[in-house]
């Protein structure tokens, strides 16, 4: 018997796949989880076991991806992971593979794909080809890169350029900029084109959506 834990935050979803899958005679769902947080606090429990993890990618407390690896290493000698979800973006499902999805499927594959895919994981094969799970892997890494390089550049801001950011942020003119820091309008010109050099950017709206992106300036909502 191949025992299943669901991981899905739509119940309208986990609930009928759910008894789709009992009624296969292999096929046995032990746990269903809603959050990260459900399912790790379900890895944790003693004699708790799944052979299979179907997990969804966007849960309300986290990225799936991050559960990968607690199921590989889960204490009853680990669970595989596949991946069901709706998102397309090829770096999030690449991350997943390189977390260590066995396999990843779109929410619009049929009940049999799925069921079969469960089967495939249990018996130890890799849906994936070694040529898709070196491009994920190839994948994740450049854009790690990529993050670390602008994470550099946003660290060689100054805290006056910072706090210049952040009053465009607020949508602050170049005056209401000059009388809030109490410098003057050149001096604020000055900083801004500081700032789009250090950060290579070729405008202050691409500069905002690094700095916005990043967490390293707030953009506060207005209420309707």
């Amino acid at each position: 018997m191949i025992r299943i834990l669901l991981v899905d935050d739509h119940v309208s979803t986990r609930e009928p796949l759910a008894f789709m899958m009992e009624q296969e005679p292999d096929l046995a769902v032990v746990a269903q989880a809603g959050t990260l947080a459900e399912a790790r606090g379900l890895l944790g429990t003693d004699g708790f076991a799944a052979d299979v993890a179907v997990v969804d990618l966007g849960l309300p407390d986290g990225s799936g991806e991050g559960l990968i690896p607690d199921l590989l290493h889960a204490a009853n000698g680990g669970t595989a992971a596949l991946v069901l979800t709706y998102f397309s973006e090829r770096d999030r499902l690449a991350r997943a593979v390189e977390a260590g999805a066995a396999g990843v499927l779109h929410k619009s594959a049929p009940v049999e794909e799925v069921v079969d895919a469960v089967r495939r994981v249990h018996s130890g094969e890799q849906l994936l080809s070694a040529g898709e799970v070196f491009e994920a892997v190839r994948l994740v890494r450049r854009e790690r890169r990529k993050d670390h390089e602008i994470r550099q550049l946003l660290e060689s801001l100054t805290a006056r350029e910072r706090e210049v950011l952040q009053a465009l942020a607020d949508g602050l003119s170049d005056k209401e900029i000059s009388t809030l820091l109490h410098v003057g309008p050149a001096t604020v010109r000055t900083h801004v084109t500081s700032i789009l050099a250090k950060l290579e950017a070729a405008s202050r709206l691409q500069a905002l959506v690094l700095a916005v992106r990043r967490g390293l300036v707030r953009i506060e909502q207005t209420p309707n």
